[in-house]
């Protein structure tokens, strides 16, 4: 008997997972990035610890993203009609998900950039090297002006919209500093593909209008672009 109630309970946590991923967009982007971290660590044959820290941050962003999950699904049984409160709590639980996320993005930075360094200096770049402050000053000033932005224009109940959108503006950030870093047209072109998919999610899922996405594109480049060139690229 208690061999059978251990087995239901792995069947329930895996039905779980399953249904995250068969319902949730979000989570099968976060699978998605997180199978094409872990071949790139393998391509790149990073160290047992980078290793480690690659499934620690992994596992954090899923975890919050099935939180999430289940914060939405337990709030819409209980309330049927708008209410400031359920929106507020699907607001924090998402907002946990972008503390991962941004989280995962630094992780990640740290760990491949001597990788993509050595992609730079194969390409011809001259050897130029762009300390990490540099990076992770645009990201700041990007979230910062975004939240300026979005204290200035956004929807009335704090949720969502507002100029500029910020997952765009990270993403378009990320992609030009990588281009930026690297210069190498794969890996710039793969970084824009990544942008662009996730302008098109915002989009599509009726969080921004285009004009909202198309400034928080420009906004994640030029900030990026300025940031850099004050730092002699």
């Amino acid at each position: 008997m208690g061999l059978g109630k251990i087995l239901n309970s792995f069947h329930y946590a895996v039905a779980g997972i399953v249904y995250a991923l068969k319902t949730q967009r979000n989570m099968r982007i976060h699978f998605t990035a997180a199978l094409v971290v872990l071949g790139a660590g393998l391509y790149f044959r990073i160290s047992s610890r980078d290793l480690v820290l690659l499934f620690f941050t992994i596992t954090l962003v899923i975890m919050a993203e099935m939180f999430n999950t289940a914060v939405e699904k337990a709030v819409d049984l209980f309330v049927q009609e708008y209410h400031h409160l359920a929106e507020v709590s699907k607001n924090i639980a998402a907002g946990a998900v972008l503390i991962t996320a941004l989280n995962a993005l630094v992780v990640a930075y740290v760990i491949f950039y001597p990788c993509l360094e050595g992609i730079s200096s194969n390409a011809g770049t001259g050897g130029k090297q762009a300390p990490l402050f540099v990076t992770l000053v645009a990201f700041l000033l990007v979230v910062l002006l975004t939240i300026a932005g979005k204290a200035w224009s956004a929807r009335e109940t704090g949720a969502g919209g507002g100029l500029p959108s910020g997952h765009t503006a990270l993403a378009f950030a990320g992609g030009t500093a990588l281009t930026l870093l690297t210069g190498n047209l794969l890996v710039t072109t793969v970084a824009l593909l990544m942008a662009i998919l996730v302008a098109h999610g915002r989009l599509e899922s009726g969080s921004h209008t285009l004009i909202e996405i198309i400034a928080g594109a420009l906004l994640g480049i030029l900030v990026t672009v300025v940031v850099f060139k004050l730092a002699g690229w």
